[in-house]
């Protein structure tokens, strides 16, 4: 057999998302995770989707990014705590993404964000092949990677600048502009999901806290209560206009 028909039966033989496992058995670390990942997609997605009109692109929530084979496979890969991949299909044949698998798509996420229990060391471990920010940044090669310390309320940023991660510095607001989405990311201080935390948001590039659905709908609700007001103050009931 020539190296050829090697490298094409190996290609052929590639496992894909609906045959690898979709989690590796470990606990999530805290109760705000699954919240703070939850306020990041439902804030973003109008801005998505103005810049993926057709829907073309993913977001993953604590979901394995596949990038070698191992055994057991789920060695092979990372799950970063929110990714977005833009310019590829939300779905695989009509199926939802078990997994991310780059052999099968090839495209890399544009942004990774860790939320760190711990101290940190995790996400910043620099091991060859094993570190989580050696994998994203010499592996994977994700250009933005974001450590969010919960436990201090921080954020630190990165960009892959010639093969490397840069830290990169906030703006005058204080926010991280990330130019291919278009929006800033930061650390806002107030209550979701009744919980009273900072929180890893979105802000577009004037500085606009991008709202959740929820956000939106209590304004929405907040305006109309304000005219109904008015017009019950001239002598007009709000529900005969």
């Amino acid at each position: 057999m020539t190296a050829t028909q090697s490298s094409e039966f190996t290609i052929k033989t590639l496992p894909d998302h609906t045959q690898l496992p979709e989690s590796d058995g470990i606990f999530v670390k805290n109760f705000q995770e699954h919240p703070q990942s939850s306020l990041l997609t439902d804030s973003i997605r109008p801005i998505l989707q103005r810049l993926h009109p057709a829907g073309q692109y993913c977001i993953g929530q604590d979901c394995g990014i596949y990038w070698r084979l191992t055994d057991p496979p789920e060695k092979g890969a990372e799950a970063p705590d929110w990714f977005y991949v833009p310019n590829v299909p939300p779905m695989l044949k009509g199926v939802f993404r078990r997994s991310y698998v780059l052999w099968q798509e090839y495209v890399a996420p544009l942004i990774a964000l860790e939320f760190a229990s711990g101290d940190g060391s995790e996400e910043r471990d620099r091991t060859p092949v094993t570190g989580k920010f050696w994998v994203y940044e010499q592996a994977i090669r994700i250009p933005f990677y974001g450590i969010y310390e919960c436990s201090k309320g921080a954020i630190e940023l990165y960009h892959l600048v010639e093969g490397r991660y840069q830290p990169m510095a906030v703006n005058q607001r204080g926010h991280f502009p990330i130019p291919p989405m278009g929006v800033e990311l930061g650390i806002w201080r107030g209550e979701y999901e009744s919980m009273e935390l900072p929180w890893l948001r979105w802000w577009d590039g004037e500085g606009n806290l991008l709202s959740t659905g929820d956000e939106r709908a209590e304004r929405e609700k907040q305006r109309a209560d304000r005219l109904a007001e008015r017009l019950r103050q001239m002598g007009i009931d709000p529900n005969e206009v």
